[in-house]
């Protein structure tokens, strides 16, 4: 047993189920509830007054907390409700002009982003999406030779969702500013299962959540943006919090708050911070080497017994490409998921890669091993699940 496994009792649904699917929604810490708990006891005894006991600050306590997992500065990262929002707010700051109009993202970014970037074209902005091959990679080169003088933005994803890719944002961070592009990095499935370091980088604006890696929940959607932008950028999607005396309600004030609260906009979601705060602390404590370390061995595991059982695999045999999800691909893979579901092995499907198996820190070899046996059965008996109940979730 190594000694990440001490951290197994935090979180309660390890006690009952093999819980891998960490890419999608991270396990809960046994202290958020406590911590909504605390929540609910502000509200329930302070009401109002809990504004100004924490509740008005609590973006930039989070965000403070988030900076450290991804390499950021303190006071660089702003809270919003999800990434689609987050992305949106960064893109507000720019603007397509008559030469630079283009916003380069990639075929296999989260859907939600690319309907976003498509939709930016009703104002001025051209799309240009780089195909994927058919090992549902992206070429880095491709990314390189489409980003030119006429773009304006280059918004892709660190980790790729379906195939778990890292990208090499490094060198398409390079080639964007040497076109004078900004960067919008997506770190959805990188931050906290991998090591980030939006400063190193260099880009202009990060986004990414807790919901996955994080463990902290929905509804903590994060936006990095560069210290020396933070004073100079005036996102156009903008709202009260954003201003430093919000409670003059004054219509006519233009002034900013000097902070990465600078690009928020309406009244925050207080309860999603305070189930955020668990899971934060925690990977903070555990950090994102150790994390790493204990993922390439899981992730190693998994792609040696897919081996073994005949099965194959989108996710890269590199091991410096590959980061915490293994999609399985086996016949019939929507009803073996929703098998694996039922005798709590939790995972899930996606088209078309097959079942995604997403172990983290606090999972084990062993339960590696397990997944993989209860697949391998599934597949040589077909005794699917005959449960009635279809979700549109899968």
């Amino acid at each position: 047993m190594d000694d990440l496994e001490r951290w197994r009792d935090e979180f309660p649904i390890l006690s009952r189920s093999v819980y891998m699917i960490n890419n999608s929604l991270g396990a809960m810490p046994r202290q958020t509830a406590r911590n909504l708990a605390a929540y609910a006891d502000a509200w329930a005894t302070r009401g109002v007054r809990a504004w100004e006991d924490r509740w008005w600050e609590m973006p930039a306590e989070v965000g403070n907390r988030i900076a450290r997992i991804i390499g950021a500065a303190s006071g660089s990262v702003s809270m919003h409700e999800n990434v689609t929002t987050a992305h949106l707010v960064a893109l507000s700051c720019l603007r397509p002009s008559d030469i630079r109009r283009r916003i380069v993202c990639t075929a296999m970014d989260f859907p939600s982003m690319v309907y976003l970037f498509r939709g930016q074209e009703a104002n001025g902005f051209e799309l240009r999406v780089v195909p994927a091959e058919d090992d549902l990679t992206i070429r880095t080169d491709r990314m390189l030779d489409t980003i030119d003088q006429t773009t304006a933005v280059v918004a892709f994803s660190h980790v790729l969702f379906r195939t778990s890719y890292i990208m090499d944002a490094a060198a398409i961070v390079a080639r964007a500013h040497e076109v004078g592009a900004a960067v919008i990095l997506d770190t959805y499935q990188s931050a906290g299962i991998i090591p980030v370091h939006v400063a190193d980088l260099g880009v202009d604006f990060a986004v990414g959540g807790c919901l996955k890696w994080l463990c902290g929940g929905p509804g903590n959607a994060f936006l990095y943006t560069r210290p020396d932008l933070v004073k100079t950028m005036r996102p156009a999607l903008t709202g009260w919090v954003s201003h430093p005396n919000p409670f003059a309600f004054d219509v006519d004030e233009t002034a900013l708050r000097d902070d990465a609260l600078h690009m928020m906009n309406g009244t925050p979601a207080i309860p999603a911070y305070y189930a955020a705060l668990a899971g934060l602390d925690i990977i903070n404590e555990v950090g994102v080497d150790r994390i790493r370390a204990k993922s390439k061995a899981l992730t190693a595991r998994l792609l040696a017994r897919i081996d073994e059982c005949g099965f194959t695999s989108a996710a890269s045999r590199d091991p410096e490409r590959l980061a915490g999800t293994v999609a399985v691909s086996v016949p019939d893979a929507a009803l073996v998921a929703r098998t694996l579901k039922a005798r709590e092995f939790i995972v899930d499907y996606r088209p078309p890669v097959g079942v995604r198996i997403s172990p983290h820190f606090y999972n084990t070899i062993d339960e590696v091993d397990a997944i993989m046996a209860e697949i391998e059965s599934i597949v040589a008996t077909k005794d699917y699940d005959a449960g009635g109940h279809r979700s549109l979730v899968t």
